[in-house]
């Protein structure tokens, strides 16, 4: 099949399109990437997605408007990537989050986690007149699952090794790893889980820094001219996600423009230098996902694969790597399979299996009572079309 998987993550910079061939099932999944590109919100929607991932209000039109606007701008890319390509069988959307809380303990009760992602399928399905599979998260949240990070299971058919140990490590504006067992290494079990921020208080502190002008730092250059601030990282690495053992997921809610504040506030006593600040927030996500390797696997990575826009942070690579000592850091591209494509890529064989009706959480990473079948279907009618 011809799968479309698209996704715009928690840095809101665009909307990810591949446009994937697949075959097999799991043992014997197979992908080749026929396209990938990228597509720009336009600035006054992804402002608003921003406002409101941000805790801004709205109103129940104004949601209704925030949700068409999003599937429209996803329909459009859908169409973009098959112009001189084959025209897919299936379109597998994540959408775009603006909310995620995962599950929790209150008062003794257990509260069952809740994940909002915009660009309703049907929409899609009918802009594209391409049936359209959506809302992957719901199931394995309705499960008491945290609904994240779902790629884990595709990374394993995909970047699995028969005798090296690895971590496939998603950077985009929250982090996530997937570690993946040597095939050999029966009783150890895939893990996974958010490591925490990636790159969104680094794309957020430049935005600020350059007054909007820039709304990332081109391969982490700026940041490499500073020194981080250890005390600071120290300071931060306190934060009780850190220390808090997987399954466990987050998002702006937590890392987001507030938690930034705060850093800035805590920075104060220390006169430090634009460079110097991005410095420090480019140490907080390398140490925080070191050290959570070093906290909750059995043992550290013999590779550590990044993947994600912060796969292409060359200074945040190079602090990972130091963090990282003797395990070898690269990224998926060393592997064949594109880093910037890779979570894109992810989605369409979520929907291939969706299509196939095969169960694709896994409970030892989400925290799901059990394995369920993830999205919701939104057929076109082979008549109409």
């Amino acid at each position: 099949m011809k799968i479309i998987g698209l996704i715009s993550g928690t840095s809101v910079d665009g909307i990810d399109a591949a446009l994937v061939e697949i075959s097999g099932a799991t043992d014997d999944l197979k992908i080749d990437l026929i396209a990938g590109e990228t597509y720009p919100y336009p600035e006054e929607l992804r402002s608003q997605i921003l406002d409101v991932c941000h805790g801004a209000a709205l109103s129940m039109a104004g949601f209704a408007a925030l949700d068409d606007a999003i599937a429209q701008a996803f329909a459009q890319a859908a169409l973009a990537i098959q112009q001189n390509h084959p025209t897919a069988d299936l379109i597998g959307s994540h959408g775009q989050t603006v909310y995620h809380r995962p599950p929790a303990t209150q008062l003794g009760y257990s509260l069952l986690g809740y994940s909002l992602q915009l660009g309703r399928g049907a929409l899609i399905a009918d802009l594209t007149q391409i049936s359209t599979i959506s809302n992957f998260r719901a199931a394995d949240i309705a499960a008491w699952g945290q609904g994240a990070p779902l790629v884990p299971p595709v990374d394993v058919c995909l970047l699995g090794h028969a005798t090296q140990n690895r971590c496939v490590q998603n950077i985009g504006g929250i982090g996530n790893v997937a570690y993946l067992p040597a095939r050999t290494a029966s009783s150890s079990q895939i893990m996974g889980w958010d490591t925490g921020p990636g790159n969104a208080l680094l794309d957020l502190a430049v935005f600020h820094l350059t007054q909007g002008e820039k709304t990332f730092d081109q391969e982490g250059a700026w940041a490499s001219q500073g020194n981080p601030c250890l005390p600071l990282v120290q300071k931060w690495l306190q934060q009780d996600f850190f220390h808090q053992p997987p399954p466990k997921s987050t998002g702006r809610e937590l890392f987001g423009a507030e938690y930034l504040q705060q850093c800035w506030v805590d920075a104060e006593a220390y006169s430090l230098e634009a460079a110097d600040i991005l410095a420090t927030l480019t140490e907080l996500t390398a140490a925080s996902i070191a050290q959570s390797y070093y906290r909750f696997l059995p043992h550290l990575p013999d590779q550590v694969l990044l993947c994600g826009g912060g796969s292409r942070n060359l200074y945040l690579k190079q602090r990972l790597q130091a963090h990282l000592k003797t395990t070898e850091v690269c990224t998926t591209d060393e592997m064949g399979l594109n880093a910037d494509f890779k979570e894109a890529i992810a989605f369409a064989v979520l929907a291939y299996w969706r299509h196939q009706n095969i169960p694709s959480n896994l409970p030892d990473v989400t925290g799901a009572r059990r394995k369920v079948v993830l999205g919701e279907i939104h057929m076109v009618d082979a008549v109409t079309k």
